[in-house]
Formats: C-alpha cells, structure tokens, sequence
C-alpha cells in the first residue's frame, strides 16, 4: 500500500510544482517576491524524490524502533545524492520487481523523469552562479570607480548608459534583473550591454548588497527604469531603506505618475539625493529652454504693433498637454500676446483639460487681454477633430497665421505623416510655422533630419524626444536648466529643498526658463543684477514676473482663495499685480 500511496503522492508534488512554477514564470515581472519559479520546481523535485525512495527504506525498516526517522534520513540522503549526480538507478529496479507490471512501469517513468530533472537542475545553478561569480568578480574590479546601476535592462537605461560610458570610459556600468528571455530584443540588449563593458547580474537590484565590494568614497547612482510604475516605487522604497545612510549616493526614478511624487516626497530619504524623472515634461521644459526663443522670434506684428504668438497643439495626451500648460505661462512677455488652438480626436479633451487646470480655462481669465498685470493669453479647443479628415484642414486654414506647431499623437509614424501633411497646408495658405513633432525612434530622428521632397525642397520639421537625446547624461545628471533653476532656487531657499520637493523644483525650473526667454527677447533690465536696475525696470519685471507666474500656478491647477491652502491648490496671490501688497510686488524682482 505504502507504494501506491508515495507513488501518487510524488506525481501529485511533481506535477503541482510544475504547474505553479510556469505560473509563476508567465509574471515573473513581479519584483519583491520571496517564492518565484525556480524555487519551486527545486523544492517539487526534491520532496517528489523523497517519496520515491520512500518505500524502499519503509520496508527495510519496518518493525525498528525509529524506523520512520531511519527512513525518512536514508530518503533525504538518495535524493542529495541524486542532485550531485552521484545516484544510481538500480536501487529503484531492484526493489520494484514484485509490483504489478503496469505499476511497475508507471514507478519506473516518474523516476526516472527524477533521475534527469534533478541533475539538469543542479547542473542549471551551477551555470547560473559561475554566471553571478563572473559578475561580482567585474564588480570588485571597479571598486575604486563611480558606479551607476539600473534596476532594468531596456531601451531606456541602454541608451543612458551608453551616453554615460561616452563621456567618462572609466565609469563602472551595472544592469540587474538581466535574463535572456522570450523576449526577441532582449539578446541584442545584452550585446549592446557587453560591448560598453557593462556588468550583467540575473539577480534583482535589491538582492544585491553593492555596498560589500564598493568605496565608501565613490559616487552610487541608482536608476529606477522598468516599465512597471507600482514596481519601481516599491523597489525605490527598499533601495531608499537599505541605502538611506550612505555618502555620495543618489537616486534617479523614472516615473510620471502623482503617486510616486507623493511617496517620495514623504519618505526619510537620509543622506540619499533622490530625483523623480517625468520624461515627458524634462523634454517640454529642455526644449523650450534650448530653443524656445524661436517661438518669439516667430511672432509675427499686430495692426497695433504688437507680436503675436499663434500655436497649434496637435494631440492631448501627455506631450501635448505638458505643452499646453507650459506655452501658457512660457508666452507671457511684454509685448507680445498668444493664442493656443489644440486639436484633438476626443470629444471630452477640453473638459479634461478644464479639470486639471480649473482657473486657466475659465473666463475670466482664458482670452482676457484687458487687466493690466494679469497673464495674457487665449486657448481655443477644436475636440474631435480628425487629423485626417477635411474639417480639420478647414480649421487650419481659418486660422491663417500659425507661428509655432507641435504635433504628439502618440505614434511616431502618425506623428510623422502629421507634420508633414501640416506643412504642406501651411505652404499653401503661405505661412512657414516652426514645426516640432515628437520621435521616440533615435534611428528614424537621425533619418529624418533634413528631409526634403522629390524636388530638393526642405520640410522644415525638427524632430524631438528621440532615445538618444532624451536618455542622456546631459539630460538626465547634468542638465543646464537644472543648474539654472537650482541657482535660482538658492536665492531663497535651502538646496536640499530643491531636489526634496517637487513643487520647488518644477518651480524653479519654469522660473529659470523664463529668465532666459527674457534675455533673449531683449527685456530692459533682465540682463542685469536686480540692484543694477532702474526703478522702472524693476517696477516693468516684477509685473512681468507676476503675469508669468499667475499663469505657472493655474497650470499647476491652482485657483484663487483668500486663503491659501496646497491641499486645495489655492493660493492668495492669484490676482493682478496692482492688487498685491508692495511687500509681495517686491517678491518677484527676478
């Protein structure tokens, strides 16, 4: 009986950690996790061994004192050695040859299907950790190196990596998490990995202790980068804990979701210098820092001789309304006034749009140019319209006098077939806006630079937020609008408080954009330090200071309230700037 009992027993638990470890294998994404595939099938094989070789000590020890113990050992002791390859199999054949034929043969399969798992098993971490060695011993040798490790091999963090290693060969470049998979791109990541020089570790980033073959004295940098936003905050709390007390370390988090700004902000980072990435609104910001001044340059003169700026938004999702909010505030400069037409296919993008930004699309404030000190500009929605349809070429053409188009529908073929149609309209009404579209496609950007027709005749479109310039060092650990708003931000706050909260340091960062685009449109005064100015310059840039940053903070979604309030997003200050105490007229100086 003791046969038939072990014998379905050990199908049972091998069969189950079969089942369970493919399971397990099909989200094998899911970090943090004590128990994963490999595991169980390890601990499946082990007690299905077990009980194979059960019976065959039962009998030998049936009727002594301790037999089960006796048994149980001697089991344990066969199938140890059946992992270390050292076992052999006529200790089943000769003790089954009284069982039932067909029994018989069912006991010799499910063993011998044991006999092959358990060394492929052991021979498969074997491999795995001369693997792991191999990577630590690479670790060791960059002790005494700046070391910057990702929680993930992909895309992103290869081409950050790359840039990195460009700049610096000396640089000690860490991928965790690394396993060749059934993912097709994942080989031709890993070469591009080696040819860097990069270090591979198949473990998770946080079951991996860098501190035990590292200088205390060199520089850390973590980068949180998988795909999966819930994953990287839970991974950047444990990094956060286990890290919080060592010198010349940071963390980068690439996440565009509230949630992680929320939790970061509230969590006891200790020495750590942690930054949260939005990919997408470093791309707006850099390149309205970079390039911005054409949209000005653009402008085109008024019957009252003033400039106006005429943009086009084409699409609502992330890139076009990080553009949305930012031309709202970025266009505020004396003598010049902007209007925002967005065109996009969903029905509701206004009222979504409104919800963020309550204050900024509301009346009183949304295409009224009559209140001195009080941002100036007009956005009109044109919802559902389809880029490819004839009502949308109407709506171009009414609006003759574009200066500025950025197209971002989510694709970088429609975004490429977009533009491209675009200027062929505008050719035809006669007007040549500055066109930006967003390539994620480093090789198609590289490509497209400078295309022409048939004819030789240049499109005139520039190509943005491509692999390569997005995910680079400069962007990402140098950026010059950061150096810039962090020494603006030095003027009245800490420096720690610029890169602990978020609100600070998007702050700031608008604020240095600005102070740039005043330079460059030649404000009187900008250029100089604030006690170099006249009274009238001072008096002119604190009001144009004020207009840009009433419509930064209704950007934001901040509204009016006689009491301020962040929770609520109020604030007592939006209102013009005639309506500000003298006290708070001489906030904005700069």
């Amino acid at each position: 009986m003791e046969w038939y009992i072990c014998f379905c027993l050990s199908l049972a638990v091998f069969i189950s950690a079969i089942i369970l470890s493919v399971s397990l294998n099909r989200f094998k994404h899911k970090r943090g996790r004590i128990i994963d595939a490999p595991k169980v099938l390890f601990v499946g094989i082990l007690l299905s061994s077990v009980l194979v070789f059960f019976p065959i000590y039962y009998n030998e020890f049936r009727g002594n004192i301790g037999s089960f113990i006796e048994t149980l050992m001697l089991s344990l002791h066969n199938t140890i050695r059946l992992f270390a390859i050292d076992s052999d199999f006529s200790i089943i054949g000769d003790n089954i040859g009284f069982l039932d034929q067909w029994f018989k043969t069912s006991y010799t399969i499910l063993s011998l299907i044991l006999f092959i798992a358990a060394p492929l098993f052991t021979f498969g971490f074997v491999l795995s950790f001369f693997k792991n060695l191999s990577s630590y011993k690479k670790y060791f040798y960059k002790y005494n190196c700046d070391v910057y490790i990702f929680s993930k091999l992909n895309e992103r963090s290869l081409a950050l990596a790359q840039s990195l290693v460009s700049n610096n060969k000396k640089r000690a470049i860490v991928f965790t998490g690394v396993n060749r998979d059934n993912n097709v791109n994942i080989d031709e990541l890993i070469d591009n990995a080696y040819v860097i020089g990069a270090i591979c570790f198949k473990k998770e980033l946080n079951s991996i202790n860098f501190n035990r073959f590292h200088s205390k004295h060199k520089e850390m940098i973590f980068f949180i980068c998988g795909d999966n936003d819930s994953e990287n905050i839970e991974e950047s709390l444990t990094l956060i804990s286990n890290y919080r007390d060592r010198n010349n370390t940071s963390l980068y988090v690439f996440s565009n979701s509230i949630e992680c700004e929320l939790i970061i902000n509230n969590t006891d980072v200790g020495r750590l210098k942690v930054r949260r990435i939005d990919e997408i609104r470093s791309l707006i910001y850099r390149t309205l820092y970079d390039r911005g001044f054409e949209i000005f340059n653009n402008a085109y003169k008024t019957e009252d001789n003033s400039k106006k700026i005429t943009a086009v938004i084409i699409g609502m999702g992330r890139y076009g309304t990080e553009m949305l909010k930012a031309l709202s505030w970025f266009c505020q400069m004396d003598g010049f006034i902007a209007e925002i037409n967005v065109f996009d296919k969903a029905e509701n993008a206004e009222s979504v749009f409104e919800s963020l930004c309550p204050e900024l699309m509301d009346e009183k404030h949304n295409g009224n140019f009559g209140v001195e000190g009080e941002a100036k500009y007009k956005i009109q929605f044109y919802p559902g319209m389809d880029i490819k349809s004839s009502d949308f070429d109407n709506c171009i053409f009414s609006l003759r006098n574009v200066t500025y188009v950025f197209v971002s529908l989510g694709d970088d073929e429609l975004n490429i077939s977009a533009s491209i149609k675009l200027r062929s309209i505008f050719e035809r009404i006669g007007v040549h806006p500055r066109i930006q579209a967003v390539v994620y496609s480093s090789k198609k950007k590289k490509t497209l630079d400078g295309i022409s027709n048939f004819k030789n005749q240049k499109y005139d479109i520039e190509f943005i937020g491509d692999l390569e310039t997005s995910y680079s060092e400069d962007v990402i650990l140098g950026s010059d609008v950061e150096e810039a708003a962090l020494e603006r931000h030095k003027k009245w706050g800490a420096e720690e408080d610029f890169w602990l909260y978020e609100y600070n340091y998007r702050s700031s960062v608008a604020s240095a954009i600005h102070k740039k685009m005043k330079i460059e449109c030649g404000i009187p005064g900008a250029d100089k330090d604030v006690s170099d100015r006249t009274e009238e310059e001072k008096h002119s840039i604190r009001m144009l200071e004020h207009c840009r940053w009433n419509a930064y903070m209704r950007s934001e979604g901040y509204c009016y309230s006689p009491v301020r309030n962040d929770l609520a997003k109020t604030h007592t200050d939006l209102v013009p700037f005639g309506s500000l105490s003298l006290e708070k007229q001489k906030i904005d100086d700069d």
